[in-house]
């Protein structure tokens, strides 16, 4: 990733407003960057927006944001932004890459080659060891561990790596969880490097989990899972790695433990099965960007110009919404309006809170 000119504060801390507004997530934020040029100019023009989608709208209040900055510094934490150099450049790569993440550690250690590694939270001794050893020695290797600092196969993997690990966690910087890991969290705080999506002083709640996965296997060129249920969170982390074209991998188990099941299921499917360590250090040596597992499900991308936006009239498409996810490509045909039009319509709907946005570049109106 290129660097860029350093943020002024005003705008760093309009960015953090913006994305602190109502609405607003990341693929929304992306397009009104593009479209008004900074995060002050697009908090100005929200209002306008939340009209035309048929809603008022008011962005976050500035003494929230300022509390919240406080509270990061309070924690020791920093803001790391998007477009800055040392944004993970793996991690960028994803669609719906958080726009903003608080940091604690040493944040070059995302940048160096970096293996997930998940599992089941009520895992066998035998599993735990394992993740452990496998996690000594893939950093022995050279590689970093990502993990998500659950029980079980994500704490036996931390462990096992530290110093070179990153914990990704679904609170707010300053919030250990689970409680009983609170000196393990800080101890990679410390050592290692530790990662939030979430504002400080957020609780975790079960919407969460599912946006840490897409960054403990956004930062990673593999994601090893060591034993997980079936439709188990370690799954979530696993499907997400394959769509984002990263190797799946994981440790077979006996067809008698449910908890070896999800790990049998993704081989079946197309993960590559992983013996020993060194079976994943050599897959994960040569990685070019075309992963050796077959295991993924096709997502389209979000499909829009972002060059189209500036100049761009909103279409009239909220007749063709429904509560049934339709990918944008498919409104655009139907409409009969150009690319940039439909995606104005949509951010207009999003930001009034009538739009909701799908994995794969799907929309519908919001339940």
């Amino acid at each position: 990733m290129s660097e860029t000119a350093p943020l002024s504060q005003p705008e760093a801390f309009a960015r953090i407003r913006l994305l602190r507004s109502p609405n607003v997530g990341p693929v929304s934020y992306a397009h009104l960057l593009q479209r008004y040029g900074s995060a002050e100019a697009a908090l100005e023009a929200l209002p306008d927006l939340g009209r035309r989608g048929g809603r008022d709208y008011r962005a976050a209040p500035i003494e929230r944001i300022e509390r919240e900055v406080e509270a990061v510094r309070a924690a020791g934490a920093r803001y790391l932004f998007h477009d800055q150099h040392d944004y993970p450049p793996l991690l960028a790569e994803i669609e719906s890459a958080p726009p903003i993440l608080t940091f604690r550690g040493d944040l070059a250690l995302a940048a160096r080659p970096c293996v997930a590694m998940v599992g089941a939270r009520n895992a066998s001794a035998a599993a735990v060891k394992l993740a452990r050893d496998f996690a000594a020695a893939l950093a022995e290797a050279g590689f970093v561990v990502v993990s998500g600092l659950a029980r079980g196969i994500d704490g036996a993997a931390h462990r096992g790596a530290l110093p070179a690990t990153v914990g990704v966690i679904a609170s707010g910087i300053d919030i250990a969880y689970p409680p009983q890991h609170a000196e393990l969290q800080d101890d990679i705080a410390s050592t290692g490097l530790l990662l939030a999506e979430q504002p400080p002083g957020t609780e975790p709640r079960g919407s969460h989990f599912p946006s840490r996965n897409r960054i403990i296997s956004g930062l990673a060129a593999g994601t090893l899972v060591v034993e997980a249920a079936p439709k188990s969170g370690s799954l979530i982390t696993a499907r997400l790695a394959g769509e984002a074209g990263r190797e799946v991998m994981a440790i077979p188990g006996s067809p008698l433990d449910a908890r070896s099941q999800g790990c049998n299921q993704l081989i079946r499917d197309g993960a590559v099965l992983i013996q020993a360590p060194e079976d994943a250090i050599e897959l994960l040596s040569g990685f070019d960007g075309t992963p050796r597992s077959t295991f993924r499900e096709a997502a389209r991308g979000y499909d829009y110009a972002p060059d189209e936006l500036d100049h761009a009239e909103p279409a009239d498409i909220s007749g063709l919404l429904t509560t049934a996810p339709v990918p944008v490509d498919e409104l655009i045909r139907q409409s009969g309006a150009g690319s940039s039009a439909v995606q104005m319509a949509l951010l207009e709907l999003e930001i009034a809170g009538r739009l909701q946005r799908h994995a794969g570049g799907r929309v519908s109106l919001a339940g």
